[in-house]
């Protein structure tokens, strides 16, 4: 069976179903049993339902996604989109007017961009972003990971999915084209081997950008 994780004092976690309470911070953590179990019983302050007390064997949770979307009271996403004329827009994208939400669903995530790493272990992030696609469970599964929803379906439809992964898509390869000219210059031998295991979409993508020669 497999163990809860141990969270620590000072952690950031996020209730997996009740994301609509935000963002928490473990203010205190103690060790307990619940039916035979070892298990923690945590002090949670959570940015929009403020303090709870919450034992591992029963609350699921886990890490915030770097840029979760806010779906509650106090969200930064535009509860209506005002057109001229004095109408009312409907739908997720008129809401994704705001800048917010679609800087939210076309980052790339930490491992891609950050500076301290290496040229490698960054295009090797690069590239794996291609296992996603924008069609059936995969386009699912990358708005999960954007955005930090359990069920993404609950805030967007499927077309405005689509919308939101080709913007996506136009940063994944501008970065990738960056970041492999980058190592192709600076050593040639690593950037052959790293492309040799990237999925088939990535090679294509590759070869658009003329980057295999």
């Amino acid at each position: 069976m497999v163990q809860p994780r141990e969270w620590n004092y000072g952690d950031k976690v996020v209730h997996m179903k009740r994301p609509e309470w935000g963002t928490g911070v473990v203010t205190a953590a103690a060790k307990i049993v619940h039916e035979g179990t070892p298990c923690q019983r945590l002090t949670i302050r959570f940015d929009r339902a403020g303090v709870k007390t919450l034992s591992t064997a029963l609350a699921e949770l886990g890490e915030p996604s770097p840029y979760m979307v806010s779906a509650g009271p106090g969200s930064d996403m535009p509860e209506r989109s005002d057109t001229p004329g004095g109408e009312v827009g409907g739908g997720w994208l008129d809401k994704l007017s705001a800048p917010s939400a679609k800087e939210l669903m076309s980052r790339l995530p930490e491992a891609c961009t950050d500076p301290f790493s290496g040229l490698g272990s960054r295009l090797r992030a690069t590239l794996a972003l291609f296992r996603f696609s924008n069609s059936g469970a995969s386009l699912l599964d990358w708005a999960a990971s954007q955005s930090g929803l359990k069920d993404p379906l609950s805030q967007f439809n499927r077309h405005e999915l689509e919308v939101l992964f080709d913007r996506f898509a136009f940063v994944r390869d501008d970065h990738l084209k960056k970041v492999a000219l980058d190592l192709k210059k600076k050593d040639p031998a690593e950037f052959s081997a790293v492309v040799k295991t990237a999925p088939a979409g990535a090679q294509q993508t590759l070869k658009r950008l003329d980057l295999l020669r």
